[in-house]
């Protein structure tokens, strides 16, 4: 059956099978990929015997958990003659293609059914549109709708209302003539060239795009997941946001001392360190927020977000706070590519109780990261930038200096860390980022 892979998987996809219908499989043999919410994985067999049927084929998207996938049978049984089993869970998608469809009923009757609803074409009225309509007795047919998407808007009432109004009005003398109403193709030729349709146009495969056409990208396990999550952190999650200006002068430095010695560090490393120093001085930021209340975290797990291809994955380096700042960058370089080749195991990127976004790459100076559930605390890093600022020598006397600084945001859960508790994190965390000898870093 499709199993469950992560704890937030509903679905998966078949990547690719590793066993061929009649091969032996043994117990902990790779039986196929799957593609879950989070990364590839490798499907392990818990049983010994003969694959005899493949009941997904290779690129399925979206089969659903608990449903048949393969057929394995004890050696020595004649596997070709494998009898399929009923199932009673959801099919798959290819088993919903695959199905035969039932001859379809004459559809003469229902066609002139439908012919006689959309000859009548459907008016949406404007509240104020519809009041002065009913009030005065006037029928909206007659006329061609000019507000956006077809809706009849209140001017049109109006001038509906104005040419009844002209075309009762008595005559005043004998040669003064009766004004003629306004046809609808008059006030047809008022409106736009290319009114707005109730309901966007869709593209035609095969056909070229049309102007105001658009085109449906569907979305993979990973994306969907992703959309879940934002929409669940951003609705449910009282957001607070503070930022602090750091001077990584000290961290520039020693990276260039470590980089004599061959020893390649990126300041990410370094951001990495501080703040899991910066936890351990201050455990009540290190939670996490469940219906009971605060949970106060023992270990402490930074995650790190990673955009792939497949969308934004955070791998976790674990108790970051009790490694040098060396093993810290080869845990994240690995974990990074691993994370890309979408081969990360669960365990790798589930939990974590506090998550860094770095854009400073990207040329991005400062941002506002949304929150990882059921984290309460995400860290966004900008830029690295030059100011120019004044300073004082020993005697007293101004001049001005060139400091490499750089704009650090935290995402707070107000009902886990207040403005105060964010606010002295950031003051630590600036501390221990600028002078880095005090993190223990090897």
């Amino acid at each position: 059956m499709m199993p469950a892979l992560s704890p937030t998987m509903e679905k998966g996809n078949i990547v690719k099978w590793l066993k061929r219908e009649g091969e032996t499989v043994n117990v902990g043999d790779a039986l196929c990929e799957i593609e879950t919410d989070k990364a590839v994985v490798t499907l392990d067999s818990s049983d010994d015997g003969v694959l005899a049927k493949i009941m997904v084929e290779e690129g399925t998207k979206d089969v659903i958990l608990g449903s048949l996938i393969a057929l394995l049978v004890a050696e020595g049984e004649d596997w070709k003659q494998v009898e399929i089993p009923v199932q009673t869970g959801p099919p798959s998608p290819t088993q919903t293609v695959s199905a035969p469809k039932e001859p379809a009923a004459p559809q003469a009757p229902v066609s002139i059914k439908v012919q006689h609803l959309t000859s009548k074409r459907e008016i949406r009225l404007s509240p104020a549109a519809r009041q002065i309509l009913e009030t005065h007795g006037l029928d909206p047919s007659s006329t061609v709708p000019t507000g956006p998407r077809g809706i009849f808007t209140k001017e049109d009432a109006l001038n509906m209302l104005k040419q009844k109004d002209t075309v009762t009005l008595p005559r005043t003398t004998a040669s003064a003539p009766v004004q003629p109403p306004v046809k609808s193709t008059q006030a047809a030729s008022s409106t736009p060239g290319y009114p707005r349709p109730s309901s966007p146009p869709i593209s035609i495969p095969g056909q070229a795009l049309a102007p105001g056409t658009f085109t449906e990208i569907p979305a993979s396990n990973i994306r969907q997941v992703i959309a879940r999550r934002l929409t669940e952190s951003k609705t449910t999650i009282p957001h607070s946001y503070a930022s602090i200006d750091c001077n990584i002068e000290q961290v520039l430095k020693m990276r260039k001392q470590l980089a004599k010695d061959d020893i390649k560090i990126s300041v990410n490393d370094f951001i990495i360190k501080a703040a899991a120093v910066t936890l351990k001085q201050m455990p009540d930021v290190n939670s996490t927020w469940s219906n009971e209340g605060p949970h106060q975290l023992s270990s402490i797990d930074i995650a790190v977000a990673v955009a792939t291809e497949r969308g934004l994955v955070t791998p976790i380096v674990r108790e970051a706070a009790t490694k040098g700042i060396e093993e810290i960058s080869t845990m994240v370089k690995a974990l990074a590519k691993k994370a890309k080749a979408g081969k990360l195991l669960p365990e790798e990127y589930q939990g974590g109780s506090f998550s860094i976004s770095n854009l400073g790459m990207f040329g991005i100076s400062g941002f506002s990261a949304v929150i990882n559930p059921p984290q309460a605390c995400i860290l966004a890093i900008g830029q690295s930038r030059q100011d120019l600022t004044v300073s004082e020598d020993d005697k007293g006397n101004p001049s001005l200096n060139l400091k490499d600084m750089m704009t650090v945001t935290l995402s707070s859960d107000g009902r886990v860390v207040d403005d105060e508790l964010a606010s002295q994190f950031l003051e630590n965390f600036r501390l221990n980022l600028e002078n880095p000898k005090r993190l223990a870093l090897f």
